[in-house]
């Protein structure tokens, strides 16, 4: 090309580009509406507000998850005895088996289990740890898959409900307590919790088919019930999107995926065909007495629960439909585009049909929330939002973005609700962390003392059977623990059977009607060591053990929070100095037997 003709080129495109700048300027002028008030806002704004990226958000996560995993309580026995126990037994060839695993019953899929058991089988193999390690190993792997599961969930808020909304529910994600404790919890209502977390996410960034096949895998995998949070989705594919052979497509695709190998893998187990999630929901739903037996509360338990684990956010949680529906109204919102945003009831309406239908059931426990912690954060964080639209509404504040007069009133509510949730984590973990460090203390002093390893040493538990961490804790296999009589009258699990094909053994004196079963129980002479709850109260069944010299030993104290004599705000809610001063703490007992001398195998000690 001729210098003339490049020359000609370069003026010609010099031409071009001042003609679209001037473009751009003419069309700056007019107020955009930015991606956060599509639909939602009424506001106009051309700086979009700023949000964490998903590297600082991963980060802010697992952070909070990682120390979820090493200090988080054990606060179900369920978890204990119907997730840690099996997975134990799984890796190592012993542990303890509860009715729901009887061949007879199979409530429990060891589908599930085996995917926490891998994982610890793995490390356990390259690394050779003790059993303690193993357990903080797959509690870290939950806390990985977690925080993951809610970065995804965070990234489609951002998406659907725009920055604010996503930045605060990523705070309140870190700092409430309800998240905390389900987070790295082994149990299927937490494992429903993050397919939760990323079936929303990929509603809300329009991955239906990816949204389907979680909600299966929750269903069929983790927790029957957890269907019940598919049914908005459902509708919105079904009757708004009109996506109908996709969504049937995709729901068989996933029954089969999930399903067809966990009946395989479960029946194998078992030793007769087992299809788990059917055998739960017989139970529950059409057994004379289900799940009733195992206590019944009244319909307010998950109300205070709620608020326990995310104080404000929680009634705010509840009253996000009807802020929304006041907002519209005042604020007077723009027509949203249907087509690309959700309306606010049907993205909110999971989380009241999941309240509503557990509310109306007599059996009530913490873990049964636990699917939709992630949804009481956002639709708190939605209450937020409301409340700041309307507040920019009444000050009347023209051709300014709402959030540059009100975003120190999310920061209110922000620290306010962080400082609560921090307290009451801290305040959890002080008041009863005792039966992990007690049993912390066992390990030290069989490693210290060198207590035999080659005969049976029997760890026995009263009332105190439900603290019991599992057998990950326990200093050796050759430890066993053991029950004695309490004035518990419930049906507790006993060992698996040592047996090549110990799962698939139907096991002799089970049922499934919670009667107590005596053969359960070991004297106390039997026992090496004794760990048990000093109450001053005694009882035939529970006398205080510690105040017998003559046949044990006190070997470690630590303080345990007694509820009934202590004040009831300061014991849910930590407070440095008031808590100590206005609750009241009793010893969490280890004892060792006066009659048990134990030869040590290194010469000259005892």
């Amino acid at each position: 090309m001729s210098p003339t003709v490049r020359s000609r080129g370069n003026a010609h495109t010099r031409k071009e580009l001042q003609k679209e700048i001037l473009k751009r300027q003419a069309s700056s002028k007019e107020p955009k509406q930015d991606k956060e008030d599509e639909g939602t806002g009424g506001v106009v704004g051309v700086i979009e507000p700023w949000t964490p990226g998903s590297y600082t958000a991963l980060k802010a996560l697992l952070s909070a998850r990682l120390c979820a995993a090493i200090w988080a309580l054990i606060n179900d026995c369920d978890e204990t005895y119907n997730y840690w126990e099996p997975t134990h037994f799984l890796l190592y060839g012993k542990g303890f088996q509860t009715w729901e695993y009887a061949p007879q019953y199979a409530l429990r899929s060891y589908t599930y289990i085996l995917i926490h058991a891998v994982p610890g089988w793995i490390y356990s193999s390259l690394l050779q740890s003790n059993r303690m390690l193993v357990f903080f190993f797959i509690r870290c792997m939950l806390a990985l898959g977690c925080s993951g599961c809610e970065l995804y969930f965070y990234r489609g808020i951002c998406k659907e409900f725009g920055a604010n909304v996503g930045r605060l529910t990523l705070c309140i994600l870190v700092f409430s307590a309800g998240m905390f404790i389900s987070s790295t919890a082994f149990l299927p209502s937490s494992f429903a919790m993050y397919m939760t977390l990323m079936s929303m996410g990929a509603w809300y960034h329009q991955s239906y088919e990816l949204a389907i096949f979680t909600t299966a895998v929750s269903t069929f995998l983790g927790w029957p019930f957890a269907g019940a949070l598919g049914i908005a989705i459902a509708y919105d594919i079904v009757f708004r999107k009109k996506q109908i052979m996709m969504f049937f497509k995709w729901c068989v695709i996933s029954a089969v995926t999930v399903l067809v190998p966990m009946v395989q893998i479960d029946s194998q187990y078992f030793g007769r065909l087992v299809i788990a999630p059917l055998n739960i929901v017989v139970y529950n739903v059409f057994t004379s007495h289900g799940p009733d037996l195992y206590g019944t509360e009244p319909w307010t338990f998950y109300l205070f629960n709620g608020f326990l684990n995310f104080n404000f956010i929680f009634p705010a949680a509840l009253l996000s439909l009807p802020i929304c529906g006041v907002m519209a109204y005042v604020v007077q919102l723009p027509r949203k585009n249907t087509a690309t945003y959700l309306p606010f009831w049907l993205s909110l309406s999971p989380l009241y049909l999941w309240l509503t239908i557990f509310m109306l059931q007599p059996h009530k426990e913490e873990r049964f929330l636990f699917p939709v912690y992630p949804l009481v954060c956002l639709a708190g964080t939605i209450t937020i939002d409301c409340c700041q639209k309307l507040w920019s509404s009444l000050l009347i504040v023209k051709r300014q973005h709402y959030l540059n007069h009100t975003n120190w009133l999310a920061l209110t509510v922000v620290i306010l609700t962080s400082t609560l949730g921090v307290s009451r984590i801290v305040g959890q973990y002080r008041a009863y962390h005792a039966p992990l460090e007690t049993f912390m203390e066992l390990n030290r002093l069989a490693a210290e003392e060198g207590f035999p390893s080659d005969r049976p040493i029997n760890v026995c538990m009263g009332k105190e059977w439900h603290r019991f961490p599992s057998s990950f804790f326990l200093p050796g296999l050759n430890w066993n623990l053991h029950f004695i009589e309490s004035e518990f009258r419930g049906q507790l699990p006993k060992p698996y059977s040592q047996e090549a094909n110990g799962t698939n053994i139907i096991p002799d004196n089970m049922n499934d009607s919670n009667e107590e079963e005596r053969s359960r129980y070991v004297a106390p002479n039997t026992c090496q060591f004794l760990i048990e709850l000093d109450h001053e109260e005694e009882t035939p069944r529970e006398p205080r053990y510690s105040q017998r010299s003559s046949d044990w030993t006190v070997l470690h104290t630590v303080p345990f929070m007694d509820a009934a004599r202590s004040h009831r705000l300061l014991r849910a809610f930590y407070v440095p100095f008031m808590t100590e001063r206005h609750c009241t703490y009793i010893n969490y007992t280890l004892m060792q037997s006066t009659k048990w001398k134990p030869k040590s195998r290194y010469p000259g000690r005892l």
